[in-house]
């Protein structure tokens, strides 16, 4: 039964299930589960689950999200990523708030804390090069 406050948006879930390959770009509503693989731009204003068959390269843009998969690539989170023991993921990491469970790896930069939009912003600021003799 469907909580008061959920909006179908909230409900679906988009799925690419084991044996699914797909390059491209993908932007959606709801939540998103991927167990296949996919290569590409992902965005979603709901939460995405890599599941633990499941491989991403490429950049991802999302609400929340649970990793128990392969993300390569860089991934802005506006509220809570975690990574569950078997999470591997090659690239960079921007979010609010992070949760690792042992057993996961990451090999990146990664970012946390403070709004979004405000790291965004300072990711893409070229620093200024100061010269010394």
């Amino acid at each position: 039964m469907a909580k008061p406050n959920e909006s179908p948006a909230d409900m679906a879930i988009n799925r690419i299930v084991e044996g699914t390959s797909i390059e491209g770009e993908i932007k959606c509503e709801s939540n998103i589960r991927i167990d296949g693989s996919f290569k590409g731009n992902l965005n979603t204003k709901g939460r995405l689950v890599i599941g633990p068959a499941g491989v991403i390269d490429g950049t991802i843009s999302c609400q929340n999200a649970e990793i128990e998969g392969i993300l390569k690539g860089k991934i802005q989170v506006q509220q809570l990523l975690s990574l569950k023991g078997s999470a591997r993921v090659e690239g960079d990491i921007i979010t609010d708030k992070l949760s690792v469970e042992p057993g996961s790896s990451f090999s990146g930069n990664c970012t946390m804390g403070g709004k979004l939009k405000d790291l965004i912003k300072e990711t893409n600021t070229p620093q200024p090069i100061v010269a010394s003799r």
